[in-house]
């Protein structure tokens, strides 16, 4: 007796999970489009990566991917050391550009030195 009241019991809640489930499953409508789960690599191919491009870059939604906060933190800092960087190497450029503008040795027509840099 025990066993059969254990059954019916059992049947009546897997019956009422199967009618909540129906029942409460949402709207009849389809599911929404799901958009690519590939990253649409928008990083220019013809040029190098500038602060722009990283500060541009978003990668798409996962149910079990990155957390969004750790890629925008991490895209943040990487952005930040490409234009420090960038910073860096203009200066850096410009320092040896003018360097090189004071101590090249003028030439004459023929490749000789000029009378300026005798004296």
């Amino acid at each position: 007796m025990f066993m059969f009241l254990f059954l019916v019991v059992a049947l009546a809640v897997v019956v009422a999970a199967v009618t909540l489930a129906v029942v409460g499953g949402g709207e009849s409508a389809p599911l929404p489009e799901v958009a690519s789960e590939r990253l649409d690599d928008p990083l220019p191919e013809d040029r190098p990566v500038n602060r722009a491009d990283v500060d541009n870059l978003r990668f798409p939604l996962a149910a079990r991917g990155y957390r969004m906060t750790d890629v925008d933190d991490a895209l943040g800092r990487l952005g930040a050391e490409i234009a420090e960087r960038d910073d860096r190497i203009a200066d850096l450029e410009a320092a040896l550009a003018g360097s090189r503008a004071t101590t090249a040795p003028s030439l004459d027509k023929r490749g000789e030195h000029t009378e300026d840099e005798h004296r």
